[in-house]
């Protein structure tokens, strides 16, 4: 995959168009307006995400398919335009936001870890349909940022990092050219290595880490 240069701060046209992810009609319409105003799209970043924590007790279907609309289908409905957009520029590419919530699973997150498994997977094979195309494709997979989301969580969030270190981090890998964007490492990576363990282990640790 080729690599993406940037200047930082960025320097982006005045564009933008409202829309609602969870509407399908919508985000055509919305994609064009941007094209009419900038002649084409380089870069396409998908960041739909709301959270509500769950435990399985209190598993409710309404709420966990509201919260499903905004954080799978919110970006499934985004990706047919650009999709459409980038193929027929034969250039360019598309970024989806998930989370490292989406590694496996953790306590809390019994439907938000479920769709940002979702939105991994779908990334993948994206890319495996798409980078022989010519379109970048990458998954960007956060740890715990500081946002009006996670101001809500009431326990110790590791790594904790700010908005722009995040950004940061995120235009770095798509410098480097990565399929996944992952942040920060100190983090990550050890929810990396969590995964690799068998199930038992993995079940132990993340009890005792988590006090859940």
């Amino acid at each position: 995959m080729g690599r993406l240069t940037f200047s930082w701060p960025l320097a982006v046209p005045s564009s933008t168009a409202p829309l609602d992810v969870t509407d399908d009609t919508v985000t055509g319409p919305a994609l064009q307006q941007v094209v009419s105003a900038w002649g084409g799209v380089d870069l396409v970043v998908l960041c739909s995400g709301s959270h509500q924590p769950v435990r399985a007790w209190e598993l409710e279907s309404a709420s966990a398919r509201r919260l499903l609309d905004v954080n799978v289908n919110g970006v499934i409905n985004c990706l047919p335009p650009v999709i459409h957009q980038l193929l027929q520029q034969g250039s360019g590419g598309v970024a989806v936001v998930s989370s490292v919530a989406g590694y496996g699973g953790l306590p809390t997150a019994l439907v938000y870890g479920a769709g940002k498994a979702a939105l991994i997977n779908l990334a993948e094979t994206l890319y495996l349909d798409l980078a022989p195309r010519g379109i970048g494709v990458y998954v960007i997979n956060p740890g715990f940022v500081k946002t009006p989301l996670t101001d809500r969580n009431t326990f110790a969030m590791p790594a904790l990092i700010s908005v722009e270190d995040a950004a940061k981090a995120i235009i770095a890998g798509f410098e480097c050219g990565d399929f996944e964007i992952h942040f920060p490492k100190r983090f990550t990576m050890w929810l990396k290595l969590l995964r690799l363990l068998p199930y038992r282990w993995y079940f132990a640790l993340v009890h005792k880490g988590t006090g859940l």
